[in-house]
């Protein structure tokens, strides 16, 4: 019998990873211009705790992330606990407890770490980076475009423009099938067929509904042709005016970002299941990973709110590469004014520690610095 080979201290969980130097300092760097740009619009940060009491974490909304959430006991009050699978319901549960008598529209951000059970096959990652806003207490077209716009600019403000939003009505299909009384299996398999996009399977399994259903799945893609299909269609009335609030935040954002690229599918209804009207998934251009997704729901089941939550793990991979600050070598005896007027200057100053280098610029590269201080002058390090 062999005893078990040692763990490699190096081995992490499946799905968790080590951010190393410089993408640790880039991320950061990142979320805080995205924070930079939801407080330019009024957007006040919030910073909920990562675990919960699991009663209070999982409640309204929270529900809908119940199986991805990790769960414990806490030794003190000896009631369980959850770790945060999303932050929107945290974010909720404050706004109707902390700030319940706070003015509405209320608007809050926030931006942290996020752990799930079980991460999917196009996101593999288990510990998620959030940033995002919440805009409380307001039942208006005009809130869903503030969710697109604000979001495309602090994209922008990270070197993201080529963004193509996806907007979808994740309750409209559900109305459609209540309406036309379809239940049961011939549900189940009209549901799959709109999930995989199969027309054909739809034409064979949506009944009344196969004509309207067919057209509607046809023409998603462009926000004017998407939304000519649904003006065109036999809808309920419940349905007809979730159209109606599509289009009018379409003519929002067109009249303030005419340029945005804005895609509609109408028969799309994945998503969080608290999600109640206009919804929103940001892509890059040939990238299938989700940038951010948000939409509109109901905070405590009783307050109209919209959101938005931006991923900056995601968005890093799509956005351009970003040059990393310049590791300045100082030598001995350099003094600290000078250093502090480089760092002030953009460099990061790396401090000689103990005995002097002979080899300063041998020393820099070394130590991976892009310049050494030469004669009270930056200088770039040579290859060896």
């Amino acid at each position: 019998m062999t005893d078990d080979l040692p763990t490699n201290p190096a081995l992490l969980p499946a799905g968790l990873r080590d951010l190393l130097p410089p993408d640790a300092e880039t991320e950061a760097a990142a979320v805080e211009q995205l924070m930079a740009v939801f407080a330019g619009h009024g957007y006040q940060r919030v910073k909920p705790p990562l675990l919960e009491f699991e009663d209070s974490l999982l409640a309204g909304s929270g529900a809908a992330v119940a199986e991805q959430t990790f769960r414990l006991m806490d030794p003190d009050s000896q009631r369980m606990m959850g770790l945060r699978a999303d932050t929107t319901p945290q974010v909720a549960r404050i706004a109707t407890t902390r700030l319940a008598g706070a003015p509405r529209p209320l608007r809050l951000s926030y931006a942290g770490q996020c752990l799930r059970v079980r991460g999917s096959q196009l996101a593999p990652d288990r510990q998620v980076a959030q940033a995002g806003i919440e805009l409380i207490g307001a039942d208006h077209a005009e809130a869903d475009a503030e969710m697109i716009l604000v979001g495309a600019e602090a994209l922008a403000a990270i070197g993201l423009s080529r963004l193509s939003f996806d907007l979808t009505l994740p309750t409209l299909v559900p109305l459609m099938l209540d309406a036309a009384g379809i239940v049961g299996a011939q549900r189940n398999a009209l549901a799959h067929a709109l999930d995989r996009k199969d027309a054909a399977a739809v034409g064979r399994h949506g009944g009344v509904l196969a004509g309207v259903l067919g057209d509607l799945l046809l023409n998603a893609g462009p926000a004017p042709r998407a939304l000519s299909a649904l003006g065109a269609a036999d809808l309920p009335a419940p349905a007809r005016a979730l159209a109606a609030r599509l289009e009018a935040v379409v003519a929002h954002v067109g009249a303030v970002a005419p340029d945005l690229r804005l895609t509609v599918d109408p028969v799309e209804f994945r998503g969080f299941r608290y999600e109640t009207g206009v919804s929103v998934t940001i892509y890059a251009p040939d990238r299938h990973e989700e940038l951010g997704r948000g939409g509109r729901y109901l905070c405590n089941e009783t307050e109209p709110a919209t959101g938005l939550t931006l991923y900056p793990d995601a968005l890093l991979r799509a956005a351009p590469a970003r040059m990393a600050r310049p590791r300045l070598y100082l030598p001995a005896g350099t003094p600290p004014a000078s250093a502090a007027a480089l760092r002030a200057q953009g460099f990061a100053t790396i401090a000689a520690l103990g005995d002097a280098a002979e080899d300063a610029m041998a020393e820099a590269r070394r130590l991976l610095c892009t310049h050494v201080l030469r004669d009270g002058a930056a200088i770039a390090v040579q290859p060896a």
